[in-house]
């Protein structure tokens, strides 16, 4: 979760889509402060050269919101629904053309494909976990409902939920995605992804974390680094990506990749889908979902400027950029010729792959002394990233016999910080 700062612009390297329903923003420790910026209700699909609204309205900060039948929306704003951010530069354009049905079928459908989104919101995630297991894209056809709806609509979304452009991603998994979707609002942190790891920190005791130490190896009692020596611990917790983590704990499972890139653009004439995040339901070409980022969160752009950010999913083509412009041409109705490129990222381990048989519950504790957290050991997400993190910290507070909330940051030695 790393954010670049360019000419006052801040790009998110990979940007994972953030849920409100995601438990762990609220439990914890020093997340109180993170500021979520909620994207328009639902999700804005492009099919056949017109935009079509798609999705559920939730009320913000509701845990099952007021989830309503999917259907295409007019132009008009919703009642109750959230007022769209205004983006930066923004002049007075008519709203994108909307079409009732495409690419979600016929009011039948669409009120079936809203009581299913329903029904999943309200499920609790153990009885989802306790469903039979496939690849997502396969399982979707098991849903009941119509090809046009999985097509056009579950199938982009999921691919944007999950960095997985296959759906060879665990079905249960997938269910909790679209359990998320369903019950909250996407959302983006307030100044970037850095924020949220940023917030973290700062829970820490005053000089207890160093950055910029490379760590070699690792035991139960001591951490050895390849130029500030052995630090001695009571302790270990290894929370790093999962190639790191297999470097330091051999025999520790590594799994496949999906590899995401980030093309960010500037303009200051920016697109009129406001603080929509746009699906390609046709899949005309490399970019999964798009948004006009600065019209989410103002603070990611400079004034009078407008920042696009478009995700690749999967092995990006040759000529990205250039492909990306002519796809942004096709999805927003705009020229983009004239887009300023601020950054292209390429990710090729971006997201640990949970294809099925997938353990959402990996062991956090190795042995007494010795434990690792991350995405890997749980869900692929920020959500998982920080429920791995949470059992971690209690089996450590229950192994070192620590009294106390784990919500108290107390005094700890510094080589344990270190490690």
């Amino acid at each position: 979760m790393s954010t670049e700062k360019v000419d006052g612009f801040r790009l998110d390297r990979i940007g994972q889509l953030l849920s409100t329903a995601y438990p762990e923003l609220g439990l914890t420790p020093g997340l109180d402060a993170l500021v979520l910026r909620p994207f328009a209700p639902g999700v804005l699909l492009h099919s056949d050269g017109r935009h079509h609204r798609a999705g559920a309205q939730a009320g913000a900060g509701s845990a099952r919101g007021a989830l309503h039948a999917v259907r295409a929306l007019a132009s008009a704003p919703r009642p109750g629904a959230l007022p769209r951010p205004r983006p930066a530069a923004a002049r007075p354009v008519p709203p994108p053309r909307v079409r009732p049905g495409a690419p979600l079928g016929t009011a039948v459908d669409q009120a079936r494909l809203g009581a299913a989104l329903t029904r999943i919101a309200a499920t609790p995630a153990e009885r989802l976990l306790r469903r039979p297991e496939s690849p997502a894209g396969e399982a979707l056809a098991a849903r009941g409902l119509p090809a046009r709806t999985i097509d056009g609509f579950l199938r982009p979304l999921l691919a944007a939920l999950l960095c997985d452009p296959d759906l060879s991603t665990s079905s249960r998994c997938a269910d909790l995605a679209l359990r998320s979707f369903a019950a909250g609002r996407l959302c983006l942190p307030e100044g970037g992804a850095e924020v949220l790891p940023e917030l973290l920190a700062r829970t820490l005791p005053a000089g207890t974390l160093h950055t910029g130490v490379r760590v070699t190896s690792v035991s139960t009692t001591s951490v050895t680094t390849a130029e500030h020596g052995e630090f001695r611990c009571r302790a270990v917790l290894v929370a790093t990506d999962a190639r790191t983590a297999a470097e330091l704990l051999p025999g520790l499972r590594m799994p496949d990749f999906h590899p995401v890139t980030v093309v960010h653009h500037t303009t200051d004439e920016p697109p009129s889908t406001g603080a929509s995040l746009l699906l390609d339901a046709d899949r005309g070409g490399p970019v999964a979902h798009t948004a006009v980022v600065s019209g989410i969160d103002p603070s990611r752009a400079p004034a009078g400027r407008a920042l696009i950010s478009s995700t690749v999913l999967g092995t990006p083509p040759d000529g990205v950029d250039t492909a990306v412009r002519m796809h942004l041409s096709r999805l927003y109705g705009v020229p983009t010729a004239r887009w300023e490129t601020l950054a292209v990222h390429h990710t090729a381990e971006a997201v640990p792959a949970m294809r099925p048989p997938h353990d959402l519950r990996r062991p956090v504790r190795l042995l007494a002394g010795l434990y690792v957290c991350g995405d890997h050991r749980d869900t692929s997400t920020v959500q998982g990233a920080l429920h791995s993190a949470h059992r971690a910290a209690s089996a450590i507070v229950a192994d070192l016999g620590a009294a106390g909330s784990l919500h108290r940051a107390d005094p700890a030695p510094s080589a344990a910080q270190a490690a």
